[in-house]
């Protein structure tokens, strides 16, 4: 697996649709919620708050997959059964509109999770 030392290096490592699809949720992570520190973490990109893990995302070959804490997973459990799941990740096939909404309401959720345990 290769290393990579910024998201750019990872997005710009993929083609295509998909490539297409990283940048867009980059956008929308980086633009909503400026506070949010990117960096590649686990080989992957990742968005935390005060060192605490919000959400990730990584592109394979037939999917995404995004990886926001199993505590969000299971908060929002309802709006994500359509997709394959596992504990703390779920997978977006390329083939699907992605979910922006739903991953903002994640992200949300986990920042507000983060400030609560903080205080």
């Amino acid at each position: 697996m290769e290393k990579y030392d910024t998201v750019d290096s990872y997005i710009n490592s993929f083609n295509g649709d998909l490539k297409k699809k990283l940048t867009e949720i980059r956008s929308v992570i980086i633009s909503n919620y400026p506070d949010l520190i990117e960096s590649i973490s686990y080989g992957i990109p990742a968005y935390k708050l005060n060192k605490k893990p919000i959400i990730y995302f990584a592109g394979f070959k037939n999917h995404i997959g995004l990886y926001a804490t199993p505590t969000a997973h299971e908060h929002f459990s309802q709006k994500l059964e359509k997709y394959k799941q596992g504990k703390g990740s779920v997978q977006i096939p390329l083939s699907d509109q992605i979910p922006f909404e739903l991953i903002s309401e994640m992200i949300a959720f986990n920042i507000q999770s983060t400030k609560s345990k903080s205080d």
